[in-house]
Formats: structure tokens, sequence, C-alpha cells
């Protein structure tokens, strides 16, 4: 594979502030899923450690009053907004009992942080962790009863986060992705050792040309306008949720945008699931599509992974297919872990 194609292809590849959190007084319904009425929904703000701010969806089962839940922090895919999979994950873990935050990552979406459309292996994981602050602090949630679910790349952020962050008591990945496993070493560890070089040389040199122009150039469009021409399964796969009414948000960098050209520059050489093991006794559940791409991520970092631990492996199912079909993704099984672990009383 030729760099400039590995670049496009995989390009799509704490203390909480008080100023800045709290609620948003808006309420329009800009998501891509359909509204439930079973569950309230707030746009907030929070800080994360490095002062930018972040934005997401708030969503609380109806009728709560003065109980106290557990609560789940959702985010992801890499390149996706809360408007999109992670809302529906949100939306949907709501009706079933919990407290839940879908954010936007800093540097997307409606989440601060300049330049915009590009992501880091540190500030990611950061994110997470400014989740579970912000949730700690309400006063229906116990805030030693919060887990996370992280899907494709955030999957392996989510998973990074739980092995610093003792506060997570419980993870769920969906189509994981590790994402500097992939950009430093290629789809199914594929580039080989000239091509790694050459494509930091190609980033290195990327860096020259934004520091004479003061700022960071985009890098190719992530998905094309049409599939005319495309002879990559996994580019239909991807534009078929992202590019068409399925997935389509205009806040998303996958939908509509590119990540700056050096944003793989960071996680070329700062693996993030180095420390998976420090999660245990933690649980984690891994799920993937049984025709997935990126099965492999999740089938790996399982045998790594010390107990409780637990791989699901959904029939007929590909990496796009856990983002939103929901006769495919197991939330039943997901609410069982949480319910389990979170240690919340089934009704």
């Amino acid at each position: 594979m030729k760099i400039h194609q590995f670049i496009q292809k995989f390009s799509i590849i704490g203390i909480l502030m008080s100023l800045g959190m709290g609620c948003l007084p808006w309420d329009t319904w800009d998501k891509t899923f359909p509204r439930s009425e079973k569950v309230e929904h707030k746009k907030v703000q929070f800080m994360n450690r490095y002062g930018i701010k972040l934005k997401g969806d708030l969503y609380l089962p109806k009728d709560l009053g003065s109980e106290t839940l557990a609560a789940l922090a959702i985010s992801g895919p890499f390149g996706a907004v809360k408007e999109q999979s992670s809302g529906l994950y949100a939306q949907t873990m709501a009706e079933k009992g919990f407290i839940t935050l879908a954010f936007d990552p800093s540097y997307t979406g409606e989440s601060g942080g300049e330049p915009r459309n590009t992501a880091s292996p540190d500030i990611n994981t950061e994110d997470f962790s400014a989740a579970v602050d912000y949730l700690g602090l309400l006063s229906n949630v116990d805030r030693n009863r919060i887990g996370i679910i992280g899907i494709c790349g955030f999957g392996g952020m989510g998973l990074n986060a739980a092995a610093v962050d003792k506060r997570i008591k419980a993870v769920v990945t969906t189509s994981m992705y590790d994402m500097s496993r992939v950009m430093a070493k290629g789809l199914n560890d594929s580039l080989t050792y000239d091509q790694r070089s050459a494509l930091l040389e190609s980033l290195s040199e990327k860096r020259n040309v934004d520091a004479k122009n003061g700022k960071p150039a985009p890098g190719p469009r992530i998905l094309p306008e049409t599939l005319e021409g495309n002879t990559s399964p996994i580019a239909e796969e991807f534009f078929q949720y992202y590019r068409t009414e399925r997935g389509f948000h205009k806040n998303s960098p996958n939908s509509n945008g590119a990540w700056t050209a050096t944003t793989p520059f960071s996680f070329m050489n700062l693996p993030l699931l180095t420390y998976v093991k420090e999660i245990s006794p933690r649980p984690v559940l891994l799920i993937a599509g049984d025709s997935a791409h990126s099965r492999y991520f999740s089938e790996d970092v399982f045998k790594e992974a010390h107990e409780p631990k637990e791989l699901i492996i959904v029939p007929n199912a590909n990496h796009v297919d856990l983002y939103d079909r929901k006769d495919k993704i197991p939330f039943d099984t997901i609410e069982s872990f949480f319910k389990e672990h979170l240690k919340v009383s089934l009704k």
C-alpha cells in the first residue's frame, strides 16, 4: 500500500473546573435517531483537565425523582459526534434505567479545542475521565457506580481511561479499534518498517509546512462525495453510515470533513493499550461483529486482559452494524453486564 493511500484510508480511522459546567438551555432534537418518549434529554457542558470545554447530551430516565442511579459515559466512533452512534447508545441505556452521557471528544463536534478535527491519544483518553468527573457531581448519580461505553476508536480510548482511572467500575466496547496500533502498524499490522518510516517522514515534513503557514493543514477528505470508482468494501461500509441519511450529521468529521493531516503524529509511538491488564479486577465486555474487519482488535484485547472479561461475537454483523443496528447491538446483554457489575438492583 502506498503511503498516501495509507494516510487516507486510516484517517477515518482530574479536577473538574466549576466554571463552564452545567446544563444548556436549548433542547432541539438534532440526532440521527428517533427521540424516545421514555427519557429526558438535556444538553450539557463540562471541562476536561486541559481546560477544553466539552459538550454532551445527558439522558435521564423519566420520573427519576430523587432516586440515585448508576451512570454511563459514552463516546465514539472515531470521527463521529454525540448526535450519532453514542447518542443512540446513551438514549437506549437511559431507557433501561441508567443516567447516561454521550459527549463530543475534544476538537470535534460542539466541543472546544483548536485546531478543529484533530485527535490525541492522551487528551481523548482524558475526555472520558472528564465525563466521569461531570457525572460524579450529579445529585442523582452514585459516583461509585459509573461505567463507560466506547465505540470504535473510542473503545480503545475507553480501555486506556479505565486502566488509569479507578473510578470507572466497568467497561463495554463495541467494534473496538486501537487507533494507535492501526496508525502505527496499519490494518492487520500490515505496515512494513519502510512504509512506517516513509509515513513518519511525510508527517514530519507536513509539520514544516504547518509551521510556515501558522496552522495545521487538513488531510484528505475522510469519505468521498460518492462511491463512484470505489473498490474498498470497508470504505463502502463507512460510507453507508456516515454519508447517507442513515447516519449523516453535519458536525461529524467522518460525514462532512477531514482530520488535520498530522493527526496520526502522536498516535504513532504512544500505544493506548499497554496497561489493559490493570483494568482488572474491574470487568471488561468486548463486543464485535463476526464479519467486522476490526474484530481482531477485540480478540487481541480479550487475550491480553485479565479476568473478569467477556468477548461476544455478534453473528451476521460487520463493524458498522454495531453503530446503530438495534436488532444487532446486544443491548440486553450490555444492560445485564452493567446491572451486575455496577450493582444496580434489578426491577
